[in-house]
């Protein structure tokens, strides 16, 4: 029995309609994730349009400098988990491994950062229900936006490290030559959902950090 006939499972006629339906499982798993992010996203808007100069105030207190960094971090990181699903569907493994590694470190990178805003924001009293302090004729709708903002980027962060965590359990699968475990498609479906991830923060940066940044 070749290697591409043990992977496929009994109720499938092919390794490719295999593939496709562990796909479309995965693009269902994520419109049910939209179902954490949706109802932020629009409690934002709604506070974007009854409290747009109050938004625009808090968004220039987030730290530009680090989300943009952040941003990059996620950018180059789905870079690497697509190139190291491209490098285990030609065979090259050791390459998948390392580029998966990488991945992972981006993506803790990325959480090392995100730490240190949260302390920034600590430190100057910009958690919600926690001595929360700022300018007064903003600050009902200073502390709606902060609310927002920590709630949607701990979802994320939360997303993110169960990425992290998955693309480690395959990179070490492949470290240990476990290749019928740590097969394409599995990667593939992993560097998914890693794209969704960084999708939802692609949203999250103009929405938090880019508010009338321009205008102060």
């Amino acid at each position: 029995m070749n290697t591409e006939a043990m992977q496929i499972a009994e109720q499938f006629d092919s390794a490719a309609q295999q593939r496709e339906a562990a796909t479309f499982g995965m693009w269902i798993f994520l419109a049910t994730e939209l179902m954490f992010f949706g109802p932020l996203f629009f409690g934002y808007l709604y506070g974007r349009t009854h409290f747009g100069e109050a938004f625009g105030a808090a968004s220039r207190h987030t730290d530009i400098a680090l989300g943009t960094i952040n941003t990059t971090v996620l950018l180059t990181s789905s870079a690497a988990i697509a190139s190291a699903a491209a490098a285990r569907r030609l065979g090259a493994t050791r390459l998948a491994m390392r580029l998966l590694f990488v991945t992972a470190a981006l993506g803790t990178l990325f959480l090392v950062l995100k730490g240190i805003e949260y302390r920034h924001e600590w430190q100057e009293h910009l958690v919600p229900g926690l001595r929360f302090s700022f300018a007064p004729q903003y600050t009902d709708g200073a502390e709606i936006f902060f609310f927002l903002y920590f709630v949607l980027t701990g979802l994320h962060a939360v997303h993110l490290c169960a990425g992290i965590v998955l693309t480690l359990f395959f990179a070490l699968h492949l470290r240990r030559e476990n290749l019928l475990f740590a097969n394409e498609e599995k990667i593939e479906i992993a560097a998914l959902y890693w794209h969704f991830v960084d999708v939802v923060w692609i949203f999250l940066y103009p929405m938090l950090y880019l508010i009338e940044r321009a205008g102060g």
